[in-house]
């Protein structure tokens, strides 16, 4: 049985979780070795979390389980991967490993969508690796794969929307 998942806004004294989850929302193919902690600090990863709360735009919500903190998901205007133009945020999310299957994540997306509707966003997008299975899960929230491009690293991912007007 699933325990009591509250969903919520971040709080800026949480902005520091989202280290961890950068880190957590990785994906790493089968088999493959975990990269070093600090890769979040390329400035290519470490832009979806740099300065969190400062630009107009920044949105966040977490998942907490009995007081932890579990689950987060944030969307930016930042030039990065999924970056379409300066009125789409790029949303971003991870979920713990052990807490990874439960619904948590689809519960995170949904409020984050409602509250980017509220502010007045008509869509967002995100950049996803071709091969990770989260592809699925994105596309059974209403995103639509818009284009085909490699990263930094030369990984094919895909630039996704959804619409939330």
């Amino acid at each position: 049985m699933r325990k009591t998942v509250d969903i919520r806004s971040i709080q800026p004294s949480e902005y520091f979780l989202l280290e961890e989850f950068l880190y957590q929302a990785i994906y790493i193919p089968e088999g493959e070795a975990l990269p070093p902690r600090d890769v979040i600090f390329d400035p290519n990863v470490y832009v979806y979390i740099k300065n969190f709360g400062d630009k107009k735009g920044d949105q966040g919500v977490i998942a907490e389980i009995d007081g932890k903190i579990v689950g987060a998901a944030w969307a930016r205007i930042i030039p990065a991967y999924g970056h379409l133009d300066e009125s789409t945020p790029e949303l971003a999310i991870s979920v713990l490993t052990e807490y990874r299957g439960q619904g948590i994540g689809q519960d995170l997306m949904r409020f984050l969508f409602e509250i980017l509707r509220k502010n007045g966003y008509a869509r967002t997008s995100l950049s996803v690796q071709k091969n990770n299975p989260a592809v699925r899960f994105y596309m059974r929230l209403g995103y639509e794969i818009t284009e085909e491009k490699l990263d930094h690293v030369g990984n094919e991912d895909y630039i996704m929307v959804k619409h939330l007007m």
